[in-house]
């Protein structure tokens, strides 16, 4: 009896042990990136970030979680700023960049905190994009850089998902597009 019973224990052990290795993030929890939180203000793909700012890379076989040391510009993922602090993009006031999560895509999404936006610095532009209420989509040339370049700035690929190249038959949506980019291309700060 005890012996049936030990390879009961022994056989769930294996069971459970084969369910969890299929699924390795633990069902509905996110994978483990790899991050490394800034110990003093840096340069990261071209933009000057603060002390606490976290930096999230591809996921990585051998690397998970906080890192001790920075990683390669080239897998980042997200600049992440520090709860409660921005830097200035094109004017407004950003919390964090994010690459697009299709790779083959140049291009980054940037989100933006408008409480943050001093009411005497809005633009034509910081209103567009606000009246989206959601992350800005920017397509570039130079995947080394995420500032306020625009000279690297292809294009406005995304303002939410209200509005898209990717319908390009919608003309409203194409027309709205073509607009804040026509307006971020007025901005002379940063």
């Amino acid at each position: 009896m005890k012996f049936i019973t030990c390879l009961s224990v022994v056989s769930l052990l294996f069971l459970s042990g084969c369910v969890g290795s299929m699924n390795p993030t633990g069902g509905n929890s996110r994978p483990n990136y790899p991050y490394y939180i800034t110990q003093q203000p840096m340069l990261v793909k071209k933009i000057h970030v603060p002390t606490g700012t976290t930096l999230v890379y591809e996921k990585h076989h051998f690397k998970q979680g906080e890192q001790a040391q920075i990683m390669s510009e080239n897998k980042l993922t997200d600049i992440r700023l520090p709860i409660g602090q921005t830097i200035n993009w094109g004017g407004v006031p950003v919390t964090m960049i994010s690459q697009f999560f299709n790779s083959s895509m140049r291009g980054y999404s940037v989100y933006a905190d408008f409480k943050k936006l001093d009411v005497n610095k809005r633009t034509r532009f910081s209103q567009l994009w606000q009246s989206c209420d959601d992350d800005l989509g920017i397509s570039i040339k130079d995947r080394k850089d995420w500032s306020f370049n625009k000279a690297n700035i292809a294009d406005v690929q995304s303002c939410s998902g209200l509005y898209q190249r990717y319908f390009k038959n919608d003309e409203e949506q194409q027309r709205f597009l073509d607009s804040i980019y026509s307006e971020l291309m007025k901005i002379n700060d940063q």
